[in-house]
C-alpha cells in the first residue's frame, strides 16, 4: 500500500559504504519491489541444474580465498577433491578458514530449507509441499557424500553461532530511546521494540557463543588489510546472487547473504558499538533498514 511505502521511506538512511558488506540493492528505484516473506516463504521452486550449480560454484572459487587447483567437493561428494580441500584447509590461518566454513554453513542451510520444503506434487489442480528425505540425505548423509556432509552441518553450526554473537552485540543499538521502527502503524511501532529487544536481550542471556577476538588477532597491518578482504569477498557474493534465474530463490538467497554480512559488520564494529551515545544519533555504527531485515530473518531461517 501507499502507506506501508511511505514507512519504508521515512526510515532514515544513515548508510555508510566503506562498512558495508553487501550491496544494498536502491529502494528509491522504479524497479524496487516490496515483497511479503511471510507469503513468499523459502521453499524448493524447481530450480536447479547447470544454472544453480554455476552460483554456487562462483561463489566458492571466486570468494572463499582458495587457490585454483584445490577444488571443492561436489553435492554427491568427490573423495580427491576431499583430500585437497583438507590439506588446504590446514595450511591457511583461521580467518579464512572461518570464511569457508560460513559460505558452506550458509550453503548447507538453504539445502535444508529446500529439502524440508520440496515440491512433492505439483499438478493443475494443486501443488503439495513437505519434507524430501532422499533430497536431504543426497546432501548431507555421511556415507553418500563421503564424509562430507557432516562436516556442511557442523558449519552450519558454526554459521549460527556467528550470528547468535552478533545479536548479543548490537544490542546497545537497538536500545537507544531514539531507535524507532517504522511498521506502516504507530500503535505497533513501541510493541514490535519491545519485542525486539527481547529477542536481544535473550541472545545475550546465553553463554559466550563464539569469540570473535580471535579472529584478526595478529599484526594490526595484516588484520586491517585481511578485514578488507573478507568485506569485498562478501560484496561480490552479494553481487553474483543476483545472477539467480529465479526471483524467489534470489530473493531468499541475497536476504540470507546481507544477513550474514550484517552479522559480519557487527562483529568489525564493537569498538563503535561500545561508544553510542545513549541520546541522539548514532554516527559512528549504522545499519540500514534492509540490513535490519536481513539480520533478523536470516537468523530465523537458522
Amino acid at each position: 500500500s501507499k502507506e506501508t511505502q511511505q514507512a519504508v521511506l521515512q526510515w532514515t538512511q544513515h548508510d555508510d559504504s566503506s562498512d558495508s558488506f553487501c550491496e544494498a540493492d536502491d529502494i528509491y528505484s522504479p524497479d524496487a519491489e516490496y515483497v511479503d516473506l511471510l507469503l513468499n516463504p523459502e521453499r524448493y521452486t524447481g530450480y536447479k541444474g547447470p544454472d544453480a550449480w554455476k552460483i554456487w560454484n562462483s561463489i566458492y572459487e571466486e570468494n572463499c580465498f582458495k587457490p585454483q587447483n584445490v577444488k571443492r567437493p561436489l553435492a554427491s561428494g568427490r573423495g580427491e577433491s576431499l583430500i585437497y580441500l583438507t590439506k588446504w584447509f590446514s595450511s591457511v590461518c583461521v580467518e579464512k578458514r572461518a570464511f569457508y566454513k560460513l559460505i558452506s554453513g550458509l550453503h548447507a542451510s538453504i539445502n535444508i530449507h529446500l529439502s524440508a520444503r520440496y515440491l512433492l506434487q505439483d499438478t493443475w489442480s494443486e501443488k503439495k509441499w513437505g519434507p524430501n528425505v532422499t533430497e536431504f540425505q543426497q546432501r548431507f548423509d555421511e556415507v553418500i557424500t563421503r564424509g562430507e556432509g557432516p562436516r556442511r552441518l557442523k558449519n552450519l553450526y558454526f554459521l549460527y553461532l556467528i550470528e547468535l554473537r552478533a545479536l548479543s552485540k548490537v544490542l546497545p543499538f537497538f536500545e537507544r530511546p531514539g531507535f524507532q521502527l517504522y511498521t506502516g502503524n504507530k500503535s505497533h511501532d513501541a510493541e514490535m521494540k519491545t519485542l525486539l529487544l527481547e529477542i536481544l536481550h535473550l541472545a545475550k542471556s546465553f553463554p559466550l557463543h563464539f569469540n570473535e577476538n580471535s579472529l584478526f588477532a595478529g599484526n594490526q597491518k595484516e588484520a586491517a588489510k585481511l578485514k578488507e578482504e573478507f568485506r569485498l569477498h562478501f560484496k561480490n557474493i552479494s553481487k553474483i546472487m543476483d545472477c539467480v534465474g529465479c526471483f524467489k530463490c534470489r530473493l531468499w538467497g541475497k536476504l540470507q547473504t546481507q544477513g550474514l554480512g550484517t552479522a559480519l559488520k557487527i562483529l568489525f564494529s564493537e569498538n563503535l558499538i561500545e561508544k553510542i551515545p545513549e541520546s541522539g544519533p548514532s554516527y559512528g555504527f549504522q545499519l540500514t533498514r534492509q540490513e535490519t531485515v536481513a539480520l533478523f530473518n536470516a537468523f530465523g531461517r537458522l
